[in-house]
């Protein structure tokens, strides 16, 4: 089955025309389904309902009360019932906040189109704390080499040769190197999309959202203007930022130290170029949901080993008429 292939930690909203009745009431069902459904249940509903509990959902349709005509899915010659349901995971359930069918609506004859509220919850990222670094690239100034070379040998004592305890020689060395070379800040790199940012713009953005809160709180006319003189502001700071940045960044480029930002900018260009989306979830020839990484690379090999060799109906036309012209000249010749 497509649902068990599928890992439990992915997200699954199912919404589609089940043919079924889940009735009105839920008892002894609690855990899949609410109250509010409609009429009597019949067989195939009951299949509906023990789905849910096998795959561990829920009839989304029924846990909202709303009037019947916005819980009726199909009216046909004086008949109204509810066969389309939408389900869901039942620990995603409290992303839902409505369910509704929508009056006037239809999305084929006789069924009515069926709609849920869903707040997707973002988790936020915790930041990973940076490891502060020793500076070992100072090595390469003469002073600086020569200042470590001092300090390392009286670190060791005046020996020339290093001990046989490398563990103890590795610490000391560490232990020289950030005294004499000094460590890094710890703090993070600058954003590579905001480079160019500076004190004035980030002094336009913080009254910017000042302005913001201060419409919200009190929508007046005049901090209705107040903040949108602001906005016209912070785009004005950002253009003069950006080109003034630029127009350093295009200087210092026929420079030795302007090659490292020349290839940063060729880096950033070549990742914007690349297409970043991936399909971590498709379908073998029988249907089946792949989920690993190594039997989705397997099915795309497939697709395209068989998309490159396979001929297209053009050149089977050409071919069928090759053979057919073929044959009316082998005929032709054996009458003559």
């Amino acid at each position: 089955m497509v649902m068990e292939s599928i890992p439990t930690g992915e997200r699954v909203v199912i919404g589609a025309d089940f043919n079924g009745h889940v009735g009105e009431g839920n008892t002894g069902d609690e855990e899949v389904m609410g109250k509010f459904g409609v009429k009597e249940r019949n067989l195939e509903g009951q299949m509906v309902v023990d789905f849910a509990k096998r795959m561990d959902m829920g009839v989304v349709n029924t846990y909202f009360q709303k009037r019947e005509e916005h819980r009726v899915t199909y009216k046909s010659g004086g008949r109204s019932t509810q066969v389309d349901y939408i389900l869901c995971r039942r620990g995603n359930l409290k992303e839902i906040s409505d369910c509704k069918v929508v009056v006037g609506e239809s999305v084929a004859r006789q069924h009515r189109m069926v709609v849920c509220r869903m707040t997707l919850m973002v988790c936020k990222t915790k930041r990973s704390k940076i490891e502060k670094k020793t500076k070992w690239w100072k090595l390469k100034k003469e002073e600086c080499c020569e200042e470590f070379r001092q300090k390392l040998r009286q670190a060791l004592g005046g020996q020339v040769v290093l001990p046989d305890d490398w563990e103890t020689t590795a610490e000391v060395i560490r232990e020289t190197g950030r005294k004499v070379l000094g460590v890094s800040s710890g703090r993070r790199k600058e954003d590579k999309e905001t480079w160019w940012w500076n004190e004035e713009v980030q002094d336009s953005i913080q009254r910017k959202r000042l302005a913001k809160k201060k419409w919200d709180m009190d929508r007046t006319e005049e901090n209705r203007q107040e903040y949108k003189e602001l906005q016209c502001r912070v785009k004005r700071e950002v253009s003069k930022a950006k080109q003034k940045a630029y127009d350093e960044l295009y200087t210092r480029l026929d420079t030795r130290e302007g090659e490292k930002d020349l290839y940063r900018l060729a880096r950033q260009r070549d990742r914007d170029g690349k297409d970043v989306q991936q399909v971590r979830v498709i379908k073998d020839r029988d249907e089946r949901v792949l989920t690993s990484e190594e039997s989705v690379q397997r099915r795309w090999k497939e697709y395209f080993e068989e998309l490159m060799n396979e001929e297209n109906e053009r050149e089977k036309r050409v071919e069928g008429v090759n053979s057919v012209e073929q044959k009316v000249d082998n005929i032709r010749k054996d009458e003559v």
